[in-house]
């Protein structure tokens, strides 16, 4: 069925497309056809589509502030806890509104409702030290 498809697609739109050189030409030249646009006058009449907004001299501007970028730093992973910043912290424990999801051999991640921080040590370090009970 979709060879038939395929041989039939082709074949139709050969047959479709009678257009002669003559029908060509006679679109080309219409198409260089000198066009008559819009008069000056009308345009001048019209009104801008573009809206301006002006800040209004008289009032008081209120600006929020900026808030900093809390600054985290992972400085070790040890038996599946970090030490973020000055603490240790295992997963589920809080830092700086943030909470500790995972705890991986190179990395954290870090969740606060919708925001998702990944933290990760340096890569030049590999000197990973992982202690055992016995």
């Amino acid at each position: 069925m979709k060879k038939i498809l395929l041989l039939l697609l082709p074949l139709t739109v050969f047959l479709n497309a009678d257009l002669s050189v003559e029908q060509i030409q006679k679109m080309v030249v219409s198409i260089h056809e000198k066009r008559e646009g819009v008069k000056l006058e009308t345009l001048d009449t019209t009104v801008s589509p573009f809206v301006r907004f002006e800040a209004e001299s008289n009032g008081t501007t209120f600006s929020a502030p900026i808030k900093e970028e809390e600054k985290l730093a992972l400085h070790a992973i040890v038996n599946g806890k970090a030490f973020i910043n000055d603490g240790w912290i295992d997963i589920g424990d809080s830092i700086m509104g943030y909470t500790l999801k995972y705890v991986g051999t190179r990395g954290v991640v870090l969740r606060d409702g919708n925001h998702i921080k990944k933290l990760f040590l340096h890569e030049k370090r590999d000197n990973f030290i992982k202690l055992e009970e016995r």
